[in-house]
């Protein structure tokens, strides 16, 4: 027993001995080995029944709102002017037969989405404004006239309708003020006229205005890409809910810089509604032109920390003014709603009825008065 004892412990003895030779002279031998004092983890391969990561996708939310947006295509006809020289027969040979006075036409696109069943289609105003031919092309390959039911300037937006057989997908509109700076969102519509095009971004900012495009501006920015073609089309949110109409980009060459501009849900929503109603959009007027009140004009006119617009121009005979509202007045208060900027001076009184007379509070002479103004309707824009 003593003598196989000995034998075992003399042979683990020698394998140690040369266990430890082969580390110290060949590591590269041994198997599994740490080489450079690096030591390399190899992954197990995934089990057949292991769930794999989802990848975030929105296509659920581009299915559902893609069916509602509309390609337009709108002709303008337009008439060459007479040449002098076209019934000289000298001349004759230089113009062909129709003559130099025949209509003539040009064509440019945009982007729609269906708002009801019944054909009504809300685009923006400048995609529509000149033409004499409409043409929409539905998702499905189906295309129709269609006609203007009425438009907005101001806002940059109109209605349109189409009568087609079959099914037409309208928009769901998302809730009013649900937008956040930071949500996911994907513009729908036609750049370029390649045809429906969805690119995705995020909502950059809120509340745009000072802009110079509209009369009334409260632009959703976007740095999803809008180019031309894309203006009408729809800016929806990941659920594929109406938040927007896509209406501007800001680029000094026409392509996308990643500012994009859409009139928000909340606006779109108000003035499509009239339109259908209506066929125009009524708002109130008071005729008075202002300005914000910044620290510089506060000091000039001496009122120190007050708040409200500056009023710089008064309309001649306009409620304003028979109401004996003044230039250099101090504006602060709309039937007790405080004021303290221009656009919200603007829709505030856009929003009032016509013939409706409110209290508007100014500041005079460092006095306070209350003038009582009866709110007439705002009269058409200038083309």
């Amino acid at each position: 027993m003593r003598k196989h004892w000995l034998l075992f412990t003399q042979t683990v003895t020698i394998g140690l001995a040369l266990l430890f030779i082969i580390h110290t002279l060949k590591p590269e031998l041994l198997p599994n080995a740490a080489r450079n004092g690096v030591v390399t983890l190899y992954e197990s391969a995934p089990s057949v029944t292991q769930p794999q990561p989802m990848m975030m996708s929105l296509s659920g939310a581009a299915q559902k709102a893609m069916p509602a947006v509309v390609n337009i295509f709108t002709r303008t006809d337009i008439k060459a002017p007479s040449n002098p020289f076209k019934d000289d027969p000298r001349f004759k040979f230089f113009f062909d037969e129709q003559g130099d006075d025949e209509p003539q036409s040009s064509s440019s696109l945009g982007s729609g989405v269906i708002v009801s069943p019944d054909g009504y289609i809300i685009t923006n105003h400048h995609v529509v404004e000149a033409a004499d031919q409409i043409e929409v092309a539905l998702a499905d390959g189906r295309k129709a006239s269609a006609h203007v039911i009425g438009s907005d300037p101001e806002t940059d937006l109109a209605v349109i309708k189409i009568d087609l057989p079959g099914k037409l997908t309208a928009i769901t509109f998302a809730s009013t003020d649900q937008a956040h700076i930071g949500d996911v969102v994907l513009a729908i519509g036609n750049p370029f006229g390649v045809g429906e095009t969805v690119t995705m971004g995020i909502i950059s900012a809120l509340k745009r205005d000072h802009l110079g495009l509209n009369t009334f501006e409260n632009f959703i920015q976007t740095d999803a890409a809008i180019n031309p073609g894309n203006s009408g089309g729809a800016l929806v949110d990941a659920k594929g809910n109406l938040i927007g109409i896509n209406s501007a980009i800001y680029s000094p060459n026409g392509g996308s810089l990643g500012i994009g501009f859409a009139i928000p849900i909340s606006t779109a929503k108000k003035t499509m509604e009239q339109i259908i109603q209506h066929g125009s959009v009524t708002r109130g007027w008071i005729g008075a032109g202002v300005q914000e009140l910044t620290p510089e004009l506060a000091e000039s006119f001496k009122l120190g920390d007050a708040h409200g617009v500056l009023i710089t121009e008064i309309i001649k005979d306009s409620p304003a003014e028979r109401a004996g509202m003044k230039t250099g007045d101090l504006l602060f208060a709309i039937d007790d709603q405080s004021i303290n900027q221009w656009s919200a001076m603007l829709e505030t009184i856009a929003n009032i009825p016509p013939g409706k007379t409110i209290d508007v509070a100014i500041m005079r002479n460092s006095s306070k008065q209350i003038l009582h103004i009866k709110v007439a309707k705002r009269p058409a824009p200038n083309r």
